[in-house]
Order: structure tokens, then sequence, then C-alpha cells
């Protein structure tokens, strides 16, 4: 079989293409405002910023990085990226009310009521740091994906990919992303509900894989099976997950603290249910294609080998998907950073809407540059995982402590929050730095040098001043939003919403059925055939719900 797309894959991605670009138009004329571009005005629905938020928290990033682990130690891979179920769950029900009730646009901008201007600062600088770095191993993944079944190198994967996620990004600002993200979602899942019963097939079934692979078959197999490595993993996770400014951005984006909740608690249900969806096709490809000298592409290698053409270009395009949602929101939430935590804090306070727009678009141009130019260089770090691995240790805990603990802390100070930051990351380099110092055990040191230092009661009380800022945001944030104040989405905004899903949702469905039909009677175009149909269906419930909901 030819191990890369054929011109019906092409036909697929170039559908999808469309698809996304009519998307992305369509909603650049919802626009009008920095507020709008950033968070919706606070009107996207719960629900949809739930699956905006599944999409951005992951990418091909698992269908490379954990797919590796798949291959190469087995189940042992979904015990790891469960770790995100837990950081979602508590994360929301923790803190998702309080964030909401900071009223912000910008993850960061309660920073400087809460510390200090220097702290807010510091915090920018160094984040934006932090997700540039995340965001080029993202794109690495993507380019690593694509030069799997096209002809490209690396780096022209990683520029070609690295271009259409920025300027889809600079046309619709967040309701692109959440409108994008809830189309990608759908193929998605159809997509890998189509790979997985075809794996299995191919290897015997789940019974096939306990009688040819029984050391992969378990929880927790190999070193990162270890209970030490997974319990520094878990934390390191829930650091990372719920100091990530993406997930913290759509806690702005839903109406009140409710729905704040209900999008984090949910987030974490669906990594829990897809997750084993997601990388048992991995864990199988190490019967299917044995010879892989590279572990990270084996998904990918997997799914070329077993789905028809025209079928294996929905799944490229369901992989790209992925990541474009990821890569989007994160470019939308850090270029809101820039714009208003950088640009107008600190050249231009009193910067019109519509000038503040233009340099959101102007800096998620460049954020888009930076990415790409990085991920170029990620393979020098050992491969997605283990590059994704040493940056979240050694700065998102630092940041993290003084970000999320405090909005539920208010003794520490500002020196506090600053010694954290510095005095941490310094510890993570040095302790990654040494050999014998393995992953788990410099990250656990960081971690208790970074509560230690947080928490120290000798950096002094806060001046009076500083106790009354700090006293009106915690006194804010144990009030409920005012339902009065609880802004609702307009009627204009909910019908171009049922059109967009619903011509999206009839494109997919008639994509699937396309692409079937070449390919009936081999399992995957069957599968394929009623992927299809049930996209259909969904569009028709859809309209029911619709409708009735406007008679009521």
């Amino acid at each position: 079989m030819e191990l890369q797309l054929q011109e019906l894959d092409y036909w697929a991605i170039g559908v999808y293409i469309l698809l996304m670009a009519g998307i992305g138009l369509s909603f650049g004329w919802f626009i009008k405002d920095v507020g709008a571009y950033f968070k919706g005005n606070g009107t996207i629905p719960w629900v949809m910023a739930t699956v905006t938020n599944f999409m951005g928290l992951f990418s091909t990033f698992v269908f490379v990085a954990y797919a590796g682990i798949a291959y190469e130690y087995g189940l042992v891979s979904v015990t790891v990226f469960w770790s995100t179920v837990p950081a979602c769950i508590i994360g929301s029900l923790w803190l998702g009310g309080r964030w909401r009730r900071t009223g912000c646009v910008t993850p960061i901008e309660y920073l400087e009521q809460r510390y200090s201007f220097s702290v807010r600062e510091i915090m920018t600088w160094v984040g934006l740091l932090v997700r540039l770095l995340d965001n080029m191993v993202r794109l690495y993944a993507i380019g690593v994906f694509i030069t799997v079944v096209t002809p490209l190198s690396l780096e022209w994967a990683i520029i070609i990919s690295g271009v259409i996620v920025t300027l889809f990004n600079i046309i619709g600002g967040i309701w692109t992303v959440t409108i994008m993200s809830t189309v990608q979602f759908v193929i998605l899942i159809l997509i890998t509900c189509v790979l997985l019963p075809v794996s299995l097939h191919e290897v015997g079934g789940i019974g096939g894989l306990y009688q040819q692979i029984p050391e992969k078959m378990t929880w927790f197999n190999g070193p990162k099976g270890a209970f030490f490595w997974l319990a520094i993993y878990y934390v390191m996770t829930m650091i990372k997950y719920n100091e990530n400014w993406t997930f913290i951005q759509k806690f702005f984006c839903v109406k009140d603290e409710k729905a704040a909740k209900k999008m984090g608690v949910l987030t974490g249900i669906l990594f829990l249910v897809f997750t084993p969806i997601f990388l048992i096709p991995a864990v199988a490809s190490s019967l299917i294609v044995p010879e892989l000298e590279n572990p990270e592409m084996s998904y990918i290698s997997v799914a070329i080998r077993l789905l028809p053409a025209g079928i294996m270009g929905i799944m490229f395009s369901s992989m790209f998907a992925a990541t474009m949602s990821s890569l989007n929101a994160e470019y939308n939430v850090m270029s809101s950073v820039f714009t208003k935590d950088v640009y107008q804090r600190l050249f231009n306070t009193e910067a019109a809407e519509k000038r503040l727009l233009v340099v959101a678009r102007w800096s998620t141009l460049v954020i888009g540059a930076l990415i790409t130019v990085g991920a170029i260089y990620i393979e020098g770090f050992g491969g997605a995982f283990e590059a994704n691995k040493l940056f979240t240790g050694i700065f998102c805990i630092p940041i993290g402590i003084p970000l999320v603990l405090g909005i539920v802390s208010r003794k520490p100070n500002a020196k506090a929050a600053i010694i954290t930051i510095s005095a941490g990351i310094v510890v993570g380099i040095v302790l990654n730095a040494l050999p014998e110092v393995d992953w788990e055990m410099a990250t656990l040191i960081e971690l208790i040098v970074c509560l230690v230092l947080y928490y120290l009661p000798v950096y002094g009380q806060m001046d009076m001043k500083d106790k009354v800022k700090v006293d009106e945001l915690f006194d804010a944030l144990s009030v409920n939003i005012d339902p009065k104040k609880v802004p609702s989405i307009s009627s204009q905004y909910v019908k171009a919403l049922m059109i967009l899903l619903l011509v999206s949702l009839v494109v997919s469905g008639g994509l699937f059925i396309g692409m079937s039909i070449p390919n009936l009677r081999s399992m995957g175009g069957d599968l394929s055939l009623c992927a299809g149909f049930l996209s259909l269906l969904l569009a028709v419930a859809l309209c029911v719900v619709y409708k009735l909901k406007i008679k009521k």
C-alpha cells in the first residue's frame, strides 16, 4: 500500500480547507472591538466553550507524543494522559468561579491588583516565553505528522502549517476559534471512532492485544508507569493546566460562574472518555507497523496503512484541525496579553478599541512567526514529549504557583511572587542540567522550593495600601456575579451560529459519505458512511432543537 496521501485524500483536504475558510471569513464581521476578539464579550455558550477548551488543551501533540508512549509501552499512555482529568475537574470547581468573577480580559490582568505592576509585567514576559515554547512543540508535532504522508520536509511542513494557523486566527479572534473548534471536534471524534475498530479488527480485537502484547496491556507498564513518576507528572499537569492562559480565558468567555464550572468539569469528562479512543490504535500499531524507527509516527502510520484513500484525507484533516484549534486558542490568548498587558498598559493607556484591534491582529502575526521559526528546532530536544516535559517542569511550576494560588491565598505579597518565579526558574534549569538528577526528582525539588518561597513569612507584611487593594479583590471574588450584569448572547449571534453549524455538519457529513462511496465493502469505507449519516442526523436534530427553542 502507498504510504502517502493519494489524489482522493487531497480532494478531501481541499473541501475541508474551504469549509474552514468559510467559517473564518463568516465570523470576521462579528469582531467589532477587542473584547469580542479575545473573549467574545462573555457570551460564548458554555457547551461550545467546553468543546473549544477541550480542543485547545490538546493537539496533534497527543497523536505524536502520547502515541509514541503507546507504541513503546502500551496502555500506560492512557494513564499518563488521564492526568488531564483531575487537572480540569478540580481546577474548574476550585478556581473557575473565581476567575469568572474577576471580569478580566486576560489571565494576568488581575495580578497588578493582587500583587503589583512589577509582578504583572514579569508574569507577562515569562508567561509569553512559556507559551511560545509550548506551542513550538505543538507545531513541531503537526510537522512530524505531515512528513509521514507527504513529500514535504519537516521544515516546510512546519512553515506551511504555521502560516495557515496564523492567518485563520488573525481574521476572526475567539469567535472563529470557538466555531472552528466545534466543527473540528465533530470531525475528529467521527474519524477517530472509525480508526479504532479498524485497527482493533486488524489485530484480532482487544483479546488479540492481550494475547500478543500482554506486557503492554497494563496501566502501569514501563518507566512512565512508576508510581513516583506518575505522581509528579499528575501534580505538574495540575499546575500546568490551571496556569494555562487558554484554559483560564475560557472561564472569561462564558456568562457566569456556574457556566465556568460546568465548562471545566465537562472538559475533564471528555478527556476521560476519549483518551482511550485516541490512543488504543497507537497501542495496536506496535503489531501493525512493528518496523517503525520513530515511535512518534505510530498513529499516522497505522492510519495510512488501514484507512482507504479519501478517508485518510479526512483523518489527516482532523489531525491538522486538532492542532489548528489548539494553536488558534493559544495565539488568541497570547495576543490578548500582549495587547492589553504590554501595549495598552505600557505604551498607550488611552488607545481606542479600533487601535487595540489592529495591535491584536499584528501581535498575532508576530507570535505566529516566532512559533513557526522556533518549532523547527524542537527536534533537538528529543522529540515532542520530552521537550514538552522539560519546558513544563522548568517554567510552569514557578509561574503557576503565584498565578493560581494568588487567587485563593491572601497573605503572600509581591516580593514572594517575584522570588518564587525567579528562584524557581533558576533551580529548575540547574537541576535539569545535572545528568545525575532525574526529571521527576528535579521537578519535585523545584515544586517544594517554590511553595516554600511563596509562603515563607520572612518577606514581611503588605503595607496598608496594598492590603486594601488585595482585600477589595478578594471581596469581589467572594460575591456572585449580579444576575443583571450577566451578558446574554443576541438572537443574531445564535442564528448565525446555528446556520454555520448546520452548514458545517452537512458538509462534513457529505464529505464522509462522498469519500466512503469508492471504498464501500471495506471496513473503513462502511464506517465512514455511517459517520457521514450520523453527522447529517446531528444536523437535523440541531435544527429541530433550534426551531423548538424559537417557538418557546
